[in-house]
C-alpha cells in the first residue's frame, strides 16, 4: 500500500521568503532494506549507486540546487561556513551567505536544528545528537550570526521524550552545564535511567543564548516508523537530510 507520506516536510516557521528549507523522509527512493526507501546516508552500507539516485531524488522532489555539502559529522560543535575549500574537516553544522549554497545534515533519531536571520540573508543548520547538544554545538553555530536576537530556529524531526531513554550520565552530564536540564528529565522504570527530552534541552540552550522565537519540535522518528529512519528501533538503517539554503 502507498504510504499517506511526502518524500519531504516543510518547516513550519515564519522564515523569510528567500529562505528554503526542507527534511526528508524515507518515502519515496530506491534503497532496499533495511534502508527502504529514501536513504541520504552513504555511511551507512547502503548501495552507494542507490544513495546518489536517492540524492538525485530528492533533489528533484525539492527543486534543491546542485550545491549540498554533506559533512562528516562526529556528535561535535564543528561549524563550516559555506562555500569553503577541500578537503573538507569533521563538522556538525554548517551556514552560508550565499545565494543557492545548500547547508546540510543527517539524522537518524538526532535532532537537526535550522537557524536563519529575520533579513534573511544567512542560514544554518546543525545536528544535534545529545553529546553536541551538551557540548554546545548550537551555539557555535549562533555564534557565525552578527545578531543573535534577530535569529530563529526550528526543531527537526527527532527521537521524542517518551522514547529518548538514557543513563545518568547523560542527565548529569546536562545538569554540569544547566541545573535548569533536570526538567528535560523523565523517570524510567528501570534504575538509572532517564527519559530526554532533547527538544527541551535544545530550547532550553536557543533561549539562554538569546533566541526568542523557537518552532518546531513535535515529531519523534522512534514511533513514526513508516515516515522516518530510527536508529535506536532499527539499528542498522537510512539517513534523513535536513537541508537549508538561499534563494534569490
Amino acid at each position: 500500500m502507498a504510504s499517506q507520506f511526502s518524500s519531504y516536510i516543510l518547516p513550519t516557521w515564519p522564515a523569510p521568503a528567500s529562505v528554503c528549507a526542507y527534511v526528508s523522509t524515507r518515502v519515496g527512493g530506491v534503497s532496499n532494506p533495511p534502508f527502504d526507501g529514501l536513504n541520504l546516508g552513504l555511511h551507512v552500507d547502503d548501495d552507494p549507486a542507490a544513495v546518489k539516485q536517492n540524492r538525485q531524488l530528492f533533489a528533484s522532489y525539492i527543486d534543491m540546487p546542485d550545491t549540498a555539502v554533506w559533512l562528516n559529522q562526529v556528535h561535535g560543535t564543528e561549524v563550516v561556513q559555506l562555500p569553503c575549500g577541500l578537503p573538507l574537516k569533521s563538522a556538525d553544522a554548517a551556514t552560508s551567505r550565499t545565494v543557492n549554497q545548500v547547508c546540510a545534515v543527517l539524522t537518524a533519531d538526532c535532532l537537526p536544528v535550522f537557524f536563519c536571520n529575520l533579513s534573511g540573508t544567512q542560514v544554518a543548520v546543525a545536528h544535534a545528537g545529545w553529546r553536541g547538544l551538551c557540548s554546545g554545538v548550537l551555539e557555535s553555530t549562533l555564534a557565525q550570526f552578527d545578531e543573535k536576537d534577530d535569529v530563529i530556529a526550528w526543531l527537526g524531526p527527532s527521537i521524542g521524550p517518551s522514547a529518548f531513554e538514557v543513563g545518568d550520565e547523560v542527565k548529569e552530564a546536562f545538569m554540569s552545564v544547566d541545573p535548569q536540564a533536570e526538567l528535560a528529565f523523565g523517570s524510567s522504570m528501570r534504575a538509572g535511567k532517564w527519559f530526554a527530552d532533547l527538544y527541551l534541552l535544545a530550547r532550553q540552550r536557543l533561549l539562554s543564548a538569546g533566541v526568542k522565537q523557537i518552532y518546531g519540535g513535535d515529531y519523534c522518528t522512534f514511533t513514526d516508523s513508516e515516515r522516518f529512519f530510527s536508529y535506536r528501533r532499527e539499528g542498522m538503517t537510512g539517513r534523513m537530510a535536513s537541508v537549508i539554503w538561499l534563494k534569490e
